[in-house]
């Protein structure tokens, strides 16, 4: 929604993970909302993903634009409401380009809740991210 927990979170896992990987990929997060548009990830979300070697501190909240349906390969929302918001605005023929990053279920927002929520972010995203690149890494083989 927003950018500043869930989306910069994977974008920064993600990079962390391909890049250990030897992977050249370009990685980005947006919103599907204006709600926090240049503002820093959440403090919560940068402190835990600093406990694990992670750094968010450079990243700020952006809004989806028209152009990243086309710039990127792969989109991938944190949950329905996201896909559902980015399908309405993505032309019919970059559809494909769309999927949630769990796959079938939402990865959880962390926004409201403790502190144990963003940790389950974070090793949800880590899981998913090892995913991800050890797929990516065998299509580049």
């Amino acid at each position: 929604m927003g950018n500043i927990c869930r989306s910069p979170t994977a974008e920064e896992v993600l990079r962390v993970k391909a890049r250990q990987a030897g992977l050249s990929i370009e990685f980005d997060s947006a919103g599907t909302e204006n709600y926090h548009i240049g503002d820093a990830p959440d403090a919560r979300s940068v402190r835990h993903a600093h406990d694990r070697g992670y750094d968010l501190s450079g990243l700020r909240a952006r809004q989806v634009h028209a152009s990243d349906f086309h710039e990127f390969d792969l989109i991938l929302a944190a949950d329905e409401l996201n896909l559902r918001e980015l399908r309405r605005r993505c032309p019919p023929e970059q559809h494909h380009r769309l999927a949630l990053f769990l796959g079938e279920v939402a990865l959880p927002d962390p926004y409201y809740g403790e502190s144990d929520d963003f940790e389950k972010v974070l090793d949800l995203v880590e899981k998913q991210a090892f995913r991800l690149v050890s797929a990516w890494s065998r299509v580049t083989e």
